[in-house]
C-alpha cells in the first residue's frame, strides 16, 4: 500500500461526535437572533423590527464573504490531520489569522461607506432607516473579533474538537442574549442595545478562544518557532490559500446575494411583508444551522479522508451524512409545520405581521427537506477543498434562482419568491452531487 495512504474507519458515533456539539453551537446563533427579534418585536414597532432584520441581513452578507476563514481553515486542517501532520494544521490557522486581523480592521475603517452601500442595496423603509443605521455602525465594532472567531472555529472543527467550538459559540450567544435583554428592556436602548450585546459576546469569545489555541501548543514561543515568516509565507501554500479564499468568497457572495434579494423583495412590498419574511427566515436559520452541524461532521471526515487518501471513508461519510440528514430534516419540517405559529407569536406582537407570517409558514417549514442535501454536499466540498467546483455551482444556482424569481413573483407574489428559494436549494445540491462523482478519481489518485 502507498505510504501516503492512511486507512481509517468511520462509524456513526464519529459523525455524531462532531455533529451534535457543532449543531448545539450553530443553533445558539439563530436562537440569539430570535431573542433579538423578540425583544425588539415586543416593543410593537414594525419600523424597529424591520431595521433590525435588515441590519442582520447586512452582517450576514459581510460575514458570509468572510466565512472562507472558517471553511478554508477547517478543510485544510482536516486534511493535515488525515495526512498525520504533527502540528495539527498550525500554519493553516496562523495564515488565516493574519488575514482575519487585517481584513477585520480594514472593514471597521470602512464602516460609513459600507453603511451607504447597504442603504442603497437593501432600501430600508423610512421608518426603519434610523434603526438600521444605528445597528450597522455599532455591529461593525465586532467585525475583527468575529473573523478571529471564524478562524478558531475552523481550526477546532478541522481537528474534530467540536466541543470546544460548541462552548465558544454558546458563550457568544448566551452573552448576547443576556445583554440584549438587559440593554433593550432594562436600559431602553432599543436596536442599539441588541447590537452592543452581540459586540461584547464576540470580544469575550475571541479572547478565550485565542488563549485555548495558544495553550494547545504550549505557549507563544513554540508557535513562533513553527510559524516562522519563511514557513508562514511559503509561496505555494499562500497561493493555495488565496485560491481557496477567492473561490469561497465568490461562492458566499452568490449565496448571500440570493438571501439579500429575498429580503429586499419583501422590503419593496411593505414593512409587514419585510417583517413577516424576516421572522420566517429566522425559522429557516434555526433549521439551517442545525443541519450545518451535520455538514461540519461530513466536512471534517471527508477532509480527513482526502488527507489520508482513503476513498472508502470519503464515500461512507457522504452516505451517512445524507442518511442522517433525511432523518433530521424530516423531524425539523414536522416541528415547523406543527409549532411554527408559536414561534411567530413569540417573535412579534404585531397582528398584521403575525397573520402574513402564518400564511407563508408552510413554505418555511419545507426548507429543511429541500435544503438538507445542499448542506451535506457543502460539507463534502469544503472538506475536499473543491473550491472551484463549489464556486461555479453556486453561481449557476444563483442565476437559476433569480430567473425563477423574476418569472414567478409577478404571477404568484411572495409565493413565487419562496418557490424560487426552494429551487435554489435543490439546484445547488444537484450540481454538487454530480460534480463530486466526477472528481472522485482525481481526489484519490
Amino acid at each position: 500500500m502507498d505510504s501516503r495512504v492512511h486507512p481509517f474507519e468511520i462509524r456513526h458515533r464519529d459523525v455524531w461526535g462532531i455533529a451534535i456539539p457543532a449543531s448545539v453551537a450553530f443553533i445558539t446563533e439563530p436562537v440569539a437572533g430570535v431573542v433579538d427579534t423578540a425583544v425588539i418585536g415586543q416593543l410593537g414597532d414594525a419600523g424597529l423590527l424591520g431595521g433590525l432584520s435588515l441590519g442582520a441581513v447586512a452582517f450576514s452578507i459581510i460575514f458570509a464573504l468572510a466565512f472562507f476563514l472558517r471553511f478554508g481553515t477547517a478543510g485544510l486542517t482536516a486534511q493535515a490531520v488525515g495526512a498525520r501532520d504533527p502540528h495539527d494544521g498550525l500554519l493553516h490557522m496562523a495564515r488565516a489569522m493574519v488575514v482575519a486581523v487585517v481584513m477585520g480592521l480594514a472593514l471597521l475603517a470602512l464602516s460609513l461607506p459600507l453603511l451607504s452601500v447597504f442603504e442603497i442595496a437593501l432600501a430600508p423603509p423610512a421608518q426603519s432607516a434610523g434603526a438600521f443605521a444605528d445597528y450597522v455602525l455599532i455591529r461593525m465594532v465586532s467585525v475583527p473579533f468575529v473573523l478571529i472567531n471564524f478562524v478558531l472555529l475552523g481550526w477546532f472543527y478541522g481537528r474534530a474538537d467540536a466541543r470546544t467550538g460548541m462552548w465558544l459559540q454558546i458563550l457568544i450567544n448566551v452573552v448576547n442574549i443576556i445583554l440584549s435583554i438587559l440593554f433593550v428592556q432594562g436600559f431602553g436602548w432599543g436596536v442599539s442595545g441588541a447590537a452592543w450585546g452581540t459586540v461584547i459576546g464576540q470580544i469575550i469569545a475571541a479572547i478565550l478562544g485565542l488563549s485555548i489555541a495558544v495553550r494547545h501548543y504550549g505557549g507563544l514561543r513554540p508557535i513562533l518557532a513553527i510559524a516562522t515568516p519563511t514557513a508562514l509565507f511559503d509561496l505555494a501554500a499562500v497561493r493555495r490559500m488565496i485560491g481557496i479564499s477567492r473561490d469561497l468568497i465568490i461562492r458566499s457572495a452568490a449565496l448571500m446575494a440570493a438571501f439579500a434579494y429575498f429580503a429586499a423583495q419583501g422590503a419593496r412590498v411593505d414593512e409587514v411583508a419585510l417583517s413577516a419574511n424576516a421572522i420566517l427566515m429566522q425559522l429557516f436559520s434555526i433549521s439551517a444551522f442545525f443541519l450545518d452541524g451535520l455538514a461540519t461532521a461530513v466536512e471534517q471526515l471527508c477532509g480527513r479522508a482526502v488527507g489520508a487518501r482513503w476513498r472508502p471513508a470519503f464515500e461512507k461519510a457522504i452516505r451517512m451524512g445524507l442518511g442522517w440528514g433525511l432523518v433530521i430534516a424530516g423531524a425539523l419540517s414536522m416541528l415547523l409545520f406543527a409549532g411554527g405559529w408559536i414561534a411567530i407569536d413569540f417573535m412579534t406582537t404585531s397582528e398584521p405581521v403575525r397573520e402574513m407570517a402564518r400564511v407563508y409558514l408552510a413554505m418555511a417549514a419545507l426548507t429543511p427537506l429541500t435544503g438538507m442535501p445542499a448542506f451535506v454536499y457543502d460539507g463534502v466540498m469544503i472538506g475536499a477543498t473543491l473550491n472551484v467546483t463549489m464556486r461555479n455551482g453556486m453561481v449557476v444556482s444563483l442565476l437559476v434562482y433569480l430567473a425563477t424569481a423574476v418569472l414567478l413573483q409577478p404571477i404568484l407574489g411572495l409565493w413565487g419568491l419562496w418557490l424560487a428559494l426552494h429551487v435554489l436549494l435543490l439546484v445547488r445540491a444537484a450540481i454538487y452531487a454530480w460534480a463530486i462523482e466526477k472528481r472522485k478519481p482525481e481526489l484519490f489518485a
